[in-house]
């Protein structure tokens, strides 16, 4: 079979994007590659497709001051089906690629070939669940009408008077160290859980800029936070240097790219905006109050 190759480019041959054919019949595989004239700072979220599904992936390769990442895909549908444009981010900066025309073909069955069957008789069917699913109900809300009397006539006597166990808030920074641990704990970007890693990661910063310098962080848009904080920053009002800020606004920017534009950061990026988070809320402080001040 002659191989068709497809390839599109833009942004001056930055992003270009190849499939190997663009025949198949039902079932079979082609590839689909996205090569990038660039390894820094470089983006690649997940394929959006309709009618073609992914059946495996490679790890991005470096080649020759290029990335590049290719796809097996496949579809179960007859038809001509586009492999919609992606967006690429570099550096920043959205890349769209050309969608590429895939046709999937019915693979033809010889009927004169197939083997005939004699009529077989009907046969019961199996016993299952619904034959006794009321039985199950009824024995299951007997077991707990019985286990709540059990409870109140045995168990529910008490002392009247217990002793309250009142658990001291910890500090602001405090929490925060200790949600960061916890989140660690998770594992949730090494499980492929980008998204949500970085909604619980930004939450916590936010939530102790909200409760330690008492603002609204976690209600507020990434521009109003950082806004507010430079405006705190220049009236010295907080403990804090325009490197923090900027590296403040560089983490929830990434956060929202995340959250909203699909991206997926590398490894290392990640690992990279965890320390910064840590660094962030060890950098941000209020004002410590001097004689000086108060005289003021």
């Amino acid at each position: 079979m002659l191989l068709f190759f497809f390839v599109s480019s833009l942004g001056f041959s930055q992003v270009e994007v190849e499939i190997d054919t663009a025949n198949i019949r039902i079932g079979e595989q082609f590839q689909y590659k996205i090569s990038i004239n660039e390894t820094e700072n470089v983006i690649i979220p997940k394929l959006a497709l309709k009618g073609l599904e992914v059946v495996d992936s490679t790890k991005i390769d470096t080649v020759k001051n290029s990335l590049i990442r290719k796809y097996i895909l496949t579809g179960f549908d007859s038809g001509a089906f586009y492999i919609p444009q992606q967006q690429i981010f570099i550096k920043n900066q959205a890349f769209l690629t050309d969608s590429l025309l895939v046709n999937v073909a019915t693979v033809a069955v010889d009927t004169t070939k197939v083997k005939k069957f004699e009529i077989k008789g009907i046969k019961s069917e199996p016993y299952q669940f619904d034959d006794f699913k009321n039985l199950v109900y009824w024995i299951i809300a007997a077991l707990v009408i019985i286990g709540l009397l059990v409870y109140y006539f045995f168990f529910r006597k008490k002392k009247e008077e217990e002793e309250l166990i009142i658990v001291p808030a910890l500090a602001p920074f405090e929490e925060a160290m200790k949600k960061l641990q916890q989140l660690d704990e998770k594992l949730l970007w090494q499980n492929n859980h980008v998204k949500k890693y970085y909604s619980e990661l930004t939450d916590i910063v936010r939530g102790y800029i909200e409760r330690e310098l008492k603002i609204p962080a976690l209600e507020s848009t990434t521009d109003e936070v950082i806004d507010t904080l430079v405006d705190f920053n220049n009236i010295k009002s907080i403990e804090t240097s325009k490197e923090t800020i900027k590296t403040l606004k560089g983490l929830l920017q990434e956060a929202d790219l995340v959250k909203f534009a699909k991206s997926k950061p590398m490894a290392l990026e990640i690992e990279e905006d965890r320390k910064d988070a840590e660094n962030i809320i060890a950098n941000l402080k209020p004002k410590t109050i001097t004689t000086e001040d108060e005289l003021e």
